[in-house]
């Protein structure tokens, strides 16, 4: 089986499905020895794996079932070569929850010079990189600069009575002030590797 925890949110993986329905059992009777319970809606057994899409394709069910974990979703993929791949997308929820954040802020911040904007932007965009920008989520990267930019445009021409200019000044803002996407988090194999001295060459 494998594990991956954070505090009280976790994905449990198992080969056989029995195993993983004998353990959703005994997590829930453990949980209620301690007036827990297992949220009824987050916990679910989903095939998921190398062989999901295969499996579900001879049963005619489509593609397989995704989940979310840490604020991203999960989905069975293919790399470049065609092998298997976990594929990470930000949450939908997620993105247009922080969305909606930023356009009231910036309803609040309409009238400030343009420079001191710009700046409270570009931590905006930076500090969601640094989050999201993992391997395989770059376009959510990209969406998440352009949905950015369009707020601040719109914020910037319902002040002004210079809409077209303000129009024509955007793509040059939104290169001054708004950081391009980029993945900043290495892949997982790179990121977990763990090297002994003992298996150093100088060693």
């Amino acid at each position: 089986m494998i594990v991956v925890r954070y505090a009280d949110d976790s994905v449990v993986g198992f080969e056989h499905k029995a195993d993983a329905e004998r353990f959703l059992r005994e997590l829930r009777k453990r949980s209620e020895t301690f007036s827990l319970s297992v949220h009824p809606e987050k916990t679910r057994i989903i095939r998921f794996g190398r062989f999901a899409a295969s499996n579900r394709k001879e049963r005619g069910q489509g593609k397989p079932e995704t989940f979310n974990f840490l604020g991203f979703t999960m989905i069975c993929g293919q790399n470049r070569q065609g092998g298997f791949q976990v594929l990470r997308r930000t949450r939908r929820d997620r993105m247009q929850a922080t969305i909606q954040r930023v356009k009231g802020e910036l309803q609040r911040r309409r009238h400030q010079p343009i420079p001191e904007q710009g700046r409270w932007l570009g931590q905006v965009v930076r500090g969601f990189y640094a989050y999201h920008a993992v391997p395989t989520n770059y376009r959510g990267l990209v969406v998440f600069r352009v949905r950015v930019a369009q707020l601040w445009k719109r914020a910037l021409m319902r002040r002004s009575q210079r809409g077209r200019r303000t129009w024509r000044q955007m793509p040059r803002l939104t290169v001054a002030w708004l950081p391009r996407p980029r993945i900043l988090h290495p892949w997982p194999e790179r990121r977990f590797v763990v090297m002994h001295p003992r298996w150093e060459p100088c060693a």
